[in-house]
């Protein structure tokens, strides 16, 4: 299975970020995980919000930003990695110049349902 990002639309999530579904099981032949690239512009963040069900890793790929992830806030940029267990309340924020882009692998799979605004 092959995907372009160019192929793929982009829509605003449930979180405030805008999302490519670069591999989904919706869409895509992959069974038990998704990957996402998700964009953060400057000046903004993402809603405070929390997966039951889903673990996530945040990968970011260009730009700067804080993340917040439970009660522990901190700086990230990229090349960093950033592991969201299920059930922790998380959000993202852009503190620089440029678009913060991330790369979001989900398991089991991102789903809107599991997503919940805290």
């Amino acid at each position: 299975m092959h995907t372009r990002h160019a192929d793929i639309p982009a829509y605003v999530t449930k979180d405030g970020s805008v999302i490519r579904e670069l591999m989904h099981p919706d869409h895509h032949p992959v069974r038990s995980q998704s990957l996402a690239e998700a964009t953060v512009p400057p000046g903004t963040e993402t809603y405070p919000h929390v997966h039951r069900i889903t673990e996530e890793l945040y990968h970011v790929t260009a730009g700067s930003g804080r993340m917040t992830l439970g009660a522990e806030t901190f700086p990230v940029a990229a090349g960093d990695t950033v592991l969201i267990p299920p059930g922790t309340p998380h959000r993202i924020a852009n503190t620089g110049t440029v678009p913060l882009t991330i790369l979001c692998c989900c398991s089991p799979a991102y789903a809107h349902e599991d997503t919940e605004l805290v």
